[in-house]
């Protein structure tokens, strides 16, 4: 149950969390420029409204689309709250958002999980923005008819929920539920995710909010931290309490304390009958703060006070709900052991952890035990999204089990285990994912290290070729591609006459001994060779040492094209590697591939002095 709270939890204030300055920048608006604020200006305060009913409701469902859809759940958020927000005008929609975000991001990640195998090449932008447009129209129009008005009656009646409790003197009694919520790492979710939505609509009326009050006081943490410092027998725990109030107070980061919490659990008494008082007090006394004060910091809780005596008002709560933590926490503190504060942080380390849903994974033993691969470019759009759905067609057939997605770099999930990515994008892949494998290479759709990366996930076995960390930047070696070795208008009944050409042109030239050939077809027999574009490139499996005599290449021409399964090869690049001595040249043939007109030029020319210099 716990698990599932802190869950439930995290997702709600995840969604808030994030636009938190947002919500700051409309609480400052209000407290400076509405009629009663401190510099009224009839002109600024119209930002207000606009910002409220529409700005802070977009943002929370964008994030909350993001969450559980990536970018384009986001998209998808962002489409469906409007139609929320029109369909109830006269209430902000924030816990609309909170629906319509994550709804928006689920439905396009199933959309999404449903195309994986069925998405043809080359129509992947398309499908991705049209699926977006129409099922964000549709989302939007369910909204404004049914989900904006059903929120609408739910706020009515928490609104008046919150007020019977205030009327009435009960509202103290949250911080029993509070206090421990915030140890158990729920206080963001408590917070943002419920009491921030309520208290942006009573805000809206009355121009204040006693339920920005209830969580964020830091009164109740200080009086504990303050008990510490006098009284703990722990010269370590002692000498450490004066830093942890700076942070704290003036900070507003209140994790901190919560280790001190967990030291002597029956501690918590203190913050909760501390903040018991000051919630009672800030009843009896009207009070309330215009927005969010986030961190929870006395100079946030000070600033979003409203003018006049309500900054003097804040404060007393303030120092009403450190002295009666501070009274209560002290003798509690005296009668403690001499209990370790290292023990407590690490047990708060891994309380927070488990809270956000983080468990630490182990890299990779073997390629061959990955279950997601991420296909990344710097958007997440173009290049990567074809590059995803050729992989994952070639690899289904031999390992359904592993997913195959695409994203942009800087959105790489944490659970990816492989991530490729072109050149100039790794270190940026490597800071978004540390424990993801990164394959680096120069182009999506034919690129050694991927069939390398093939080949190691469909056997298990080492890489068919070594791939240099750093891409050479000397010339193609002289040698490794000669003209004798491109061979136009050739033709073949089938795949492996056209590999047994391939490899007999490689042992004409010296580069191979004929068993090779006969490697390389056994090669083809594992895994397809065929890289995309009407490009194949075979070679041999792992061999003897002597069978390769060095490094070259061959270029075949077939211009009927050679059944490579499901597809045609035009153009067959036998290969015989040596070290990366080839890699210059396949870094060619992939280049070429980004010109449409070079590469079906290759297909049919009769000119191989052109080839070779295209190549060279």
């Amino acid at each position: 149950m716990k698990n599932k709270l802190q869950k439930f939890g995290k997702t709600l204030s995840a969604m808030v969390m994030p636009n938190i300055g947002a919500f700051i920048a409309w609480g400052f608006i209000t407290a400076l420029f509405i009629a009663t604020g401190w510099l009224p200006n009839e002109k600024l305060s119209q930002m207000v409204g606009p910002m409220l009913n529409y700005l802070l409701p977009i943002l929370v469902a964008y994030q909350g689309g993001k969450i559980f859809g990536g970018d384009r759940g986001g998209v998808m958020g962002a489409i469906a709250v409007v139609g929320v927000i029109v369909g109830a005008p006269d209430y902000p929609m924030l816990m609309g958002a909170m629906i319509m975000g994550p709804l928006g991001g689920f439905i396009i990640k199933k959309f999404d999980k449903f195309m994986e195998t069925r998405m043809p090449a080359g129509f992947e932008m398309l499908i991705n923005n049209f699926s977006i447009g129409i099922l964000g129209m549709i989302l939007a129009i369910l909204g404004y008819y049914l989900i904006g008005p059903f929120m609408a009656m739910i706020l009515v009646v928490l609104t008046a929920g919150v007020d019977v409790l205030v009327k009435n003197g009960l509202l103290p009694l949250a911080a029993i539920f509070i206090e421990p919520a915030k140890v158990l790492f729920l206080n963001n979710a408590i917070n943002h995710g419920i009491f921030t939505p309520i208290a942006t609509m009573q805000a809206t009326e009355a121009g204040k909010s006693i339920m920005y009050m209830l969580e964020a006081n830091p009164g109740p943490g200080l009086g504990v931290l303050i008990a510490y410092w006098l009284f703990s027998k722990n010269k370590t725990t002692k000498d450490s309490a004066p830093g942890a109030i700076i942070i704290h107070f003036l900070g507003g980061i209140h994790e901190i304390y919560f280790p001190y919490v967990l030291m002597n659990p029956v501690i918590i008494i203190a913050p909760i009958l501390g903040n018991v008082a000051a919630i009672l007090f800030y009843s009896l006394t009207g009070a309330g703060l215009v927005g969010p004060a986030s961190p929870g910091s006395i100079i946030a809780f000070l600033s979003m006070s409203p003018k006049g005596m309500g900054t003097v008002i804040t404060l007393v709560g303030v120092l009403i709900a450190a002295g009666v933590s501070f009274v209560v926490a002290s003798p509690i503190v005296k009668m403690a052991g001499d209990k370790s504060l290292e023990d407590a942080m690490a047990q708060k380390d891994a309380m927070k952890a488990e809270a956000k849903g983080i468990a630490p994974a182990p890299a990779l033993a073997t390629i061959a035990d990955a279950r997601l691969i991420v296909f990344a470019c710097d958007a997440g759009m173009g290049s990567s999204a074809m590059g995803a759905t050729k992989f994952r067609n070639r690899l289904n057939a031999v390992r359904p089990d592993i997913k195959v997605i695409n994203t942009s770099v800087d959105n790489i999930p944490a659970d990816c285990d492989i991530a490729v990515v072109q050149t100039i994008l790794v270190d940026r892949a490597k800071n978004c994912c540390p424990r993801a494998t990164v394959v680096e290479i120069g182009n999506f759709l034919a690129d050694a290290a991927l069939d390398n990366l093939y080949f190691q996930l469909a056997t298990g076995d080492a890489p068919m070729m070594t791939i240099p960390e750093e891409e050479p930047s000397a010339p193609v070696q002289e040698g490794i591609l000669k003209r004798e070795g491109i061979r136009i208008n050739q033709h073949a009944e089938n795949k492996e006459d056209a590999i047994f050409l391939a490899g007999k042109a490689l042992f004409e030239l010296g580069y191979v001994e004929e068993e090779y050939i006969k490697l390389m077809i056994e090669r083809e027999r594992l895994v397809s060779t065929y890289m995309g574009m009407g490009l194949a490139i075979p070679h041999g499996t792992t061999h003897e040492e002597g069978i390769i005599k060095k490094t070259g290449i061959v270029v075949l021409q077939f211009p009927e094209g050679v059944s490579f399964g499901d597809e045609k090869a035009y153009l067959v690049v036998g290969i015989a590697g040596i070290g990366g001595e080839h890699i210059d040249v396949l870094a060619k043939v992939a280049t070429a591939l980004d010109n449409p007109e070079i590469i079906e030029k290759m297909k049919t020319t009769d000119d191989v002095e052109w080839i070779y210099n295209q190549l060279k």
